[in-house]
């Protein structure tokens, strides 16, 4: 058994379990730390592919009551489960069919200095979408969003698509141009989350590469972490946004995406 790959599947399952749903962008996170403990490969790519499943089963959990509630309430006289699922539909459908569509080409994309880039732009665009709706926030729920609304947080996750963005960070800034508290914006992100990263994860799984024994040792080691920490995170996140705004999120990722850039200046990440 691989003692020091289980270690590192630890470090990045940890990794993963906070990143994948903070706006600070996972990839930049899994850049640095795959380069600072060297988790580089073939196994490192399909471990990342795979791991975020268990970010999912960390939202899947967390959210168990209102979605099996929200099962119970697709029809009768306030239907609001079948308008949760509808919006999310609506807003995952333009990142699935670009995704689909594209995919190979936001694939090439993926360099390291892209990722310090888009980090920093994800940043500004979080920091106006906050600054710029300030006080005209109205939408304080889940059952409060209008298909327009998931519309456009739909279109914001496409941006998710170039590497650095991050998918919770784009969806977020897209919900809080459509009018959506923060708290409620990061709610309709986890659900939103759902079918994007398994959708994702679904088309990436050919390109899955477990060579032996100690990788999946490794990968269910990873697998186990990432959903303890995400179900932790997701919690704890929420319970963040009820008193403070995202202008921590904003100033962390200027600053990750800086050290992204030196890193690639400097010839450590290539």
């Amino acid at each position: 058994m691989d003692f020091i790959l289980i270690l590192k599947a630890i470090v990045m399952g940890i990794v993963e379990g906070v990143t994948e749903f903070l706006p600070i962008s996972s990839t930049g996170h899994l850049i640095i730390f795959g380069s600072i403990i060297d988790f580089k490969g073939a196994f490192a790519d399909s471990f990342e592919i795979i791991i975020q499943l268990g970010a999912i089963l960390a939202v899947v959990i967390y959210y168990r009551h209102k979605i099996i509630n929200s099962f119970k309430n697709l029809g009768g006289g306030n239907p609001w489960g079948r308008s949760l699922w509808i919006n999310v539909i609506v807003a995952f459908i333009p990142s699935m069919i670009l995704g689909f569509l594209l995919k190979d080409f936001f694939k090439s994309l993926f360099r390291p200095e892209i990722v310090g880039v888009f980090i920093i732009v994800g940043a500004i665009l979080l920091y106006v979408g906050e600054r710029v709706m300030k006080g005209k926030s109205n939408k304080d729920s889940l059952d409060k969003i209008k298909p327009i609304d998931a519309l456009k947080v739909g279109l914001f996750q496409v941006l998710a698509m170039l590497p650095g963005m991050s998918r919770s960070g784009s969806t977020i800034t897209g919900g809080l141009f459509s009018g959506l508290n923060s708290r409620t914006a990061a709610e309709f992100s986890f659900f939103l989350a759902m079918p994007t990263m398994l959708g994702a994860t679904v088309l990436e799984l050919k390109d899955i590469q477990i060579a032996n024994g100690s990788e999946w040792i490794a990968l269910i080691v990873g697998f186990i972490v990432v959903f303890v920490v995400a179900y932790i995170i997701v919690g704890a996140f929420l319970k963040f946004l009820g008193k403070h705004s995202f202008k921590g999120f904003v100033y962390y990722r200027i600053i990750i995406g800086i050290i992204v850039l030196v890193l690639v200046a400097t010839g450590i990440i290539v």
